[in-house]
């Protein structure tokens, strides 16, 4: 008769589990039992943090996007899950103290979401990753307006600002305040899906970092806060010249209302539509202008292809007909005639929404 060891893995892995379920009937408590109990069985909270409660929540995303969770679930989940970590947070409180490798006094780092960012979990993940790790932090949360931020700045020591954004339509916000942070001699490490793989934009927009996961930003800072760069006027990318990202983005409400209209022709299911049906077309079609702006804010198409082909799975999992994306891209495309970044950026996610023909089924003989 064999015996089986329980690993820490299992742990996690349980504790997913229980915190999952906990989610689904939208029992705190019970989610809250699940953390903390396993803190008391002797997991690390960073490895709560990064390792249960971080998985949990990309998998209420995923969730949603399959049409599997409504919007309101997947908001109380969340509710849930960021008032879990304050309670784990109060437990550690203590803990937080000198770096024990070094033994130096613990540097003092700003989390913050940008402008218009409304996804704070991660940033809140950092935040108290760099606590447990001994760093004094101040966590100013979602949607800090740059204003706001650089007057909190101001009013404190701070060694270096970190700044979290999920949502690449954010990069401009995100450009504006590395900037302004930097402008008054701080560095400014930043992180989130918005900045692309391998941190694309991260480097585009001049941050003085990046890092991938909360890990890695912790590792980055124990080593020392980056070195601000020298202050220098403020620039835009050279290909912003071309004015195309601002004449989209300031043409989003007319973009929306004319496709919307077009779509109304050239995809006739639409006809039997209802009032919230047209509502959440309408609120699809902001979003692609959206990303289109974005991705000409970044001049990467790749990042308009990554949404819209997104966007055709979430699509798919309601039931809207294949047909109509392309056919929004096509009305859009009619609308940027003078644009030529735009019209290639829109082309682009054309070609992706084509099928593919399986490489596993054979082709014709001769």
């Amino acid at each position: 008769m064999s015996t089986r060891t329980t690993t820490a893995a299992d742990v996690l892995a349980a504790t997913r589990r229980r915190l999952w379920a906990a989610l689904e009937t939208r029992d705190e408590r019970a989610a809250t039992a699940a953390v903390l109990g396993a803190h008391d069985a002797g997991v690390p909270a960073e490895d709560l943090l990064l390792d249960v409660i971080g998985p949990v929540q990309a998998g209420i995303g995923a969730e949603w996007a399959a049409g599997r969770v409504g919007v309101a679930q997947e908001h109380a989940a969340t509710a849930i899950q960021d008032r879990v970590v304050g309670a784990l947070a109060h437990r550690t409180a203590d803990a937080a103290g000198p770096r024990p490798e070094t033994g130096e006094a613990a540097r003092h780092v700003t989390v913050a979401c940008v402008d218009g960012e409304w996804h704070a979990l991660p940033a809140r993940l950092l935040a108290e990753v760099l606590r447990c790790r001994g760093f004094l932090v101040d966590y100013l949360g979602a949607h800090v307006p740059t204003p706001h931020l650089i007057a909190h700045l101001h009013q404190t020591g701070t060694d270096v600002v970190a700044l979290s954004s999920s949502l690449p339509v954010r990069l401009p916000a995100a450009h504006a305040a590395v900037t302004a942070v930097q402008a008054i001699g701080l560095p400014v490490l930043v992180g989130g899906a918005a900045f692309g793989p391998e941190g694309r934009y991260a480097r585009l927009l001049g941050a003085d970092g990046w890092a991938p996961d909360a890990r890695a930003a912790a590792r980055l800072l124990a080593a020392g806060p980056p070195r601000p760069r020298p202050a220098r006027p403020a620039a835009d990318p050279p290909h912003l010249a071309d004015q195309e990202y601002t004449l989209v983005t300031r043409a989003r409400t007319r973009l929306v209302r004319q496709t919307l209209q077009g779509l109304e022709d050239a995809v006739p299911a639409m006809a039997s539509y209802t009032d919230r049906q047209r509502e959440r077309t309408a609120e699809d079609l902001t979003h692609i202008v959206d990303f289109l702006g974005a991705s000409l804010y970044a001049d990467d198409p790749e990042l308009f292809t990554g949404f819209v082909t997104w966007t055709a799975e979430v699509l798919r999992a309601r039931g809207v007909p294949g047909g109509a994306l392309v056919a929004a891209l096509d009305l859009l495309a009619e609308a940027q005639r003078d644009f030529p970044r735009a019209r290639a950026h829109l082309a682009a996610g054309r070609r992706a929404l084509l099928p593919v023909p399986s490489p596993s089924v054979p082709g014709p003989r001769s």
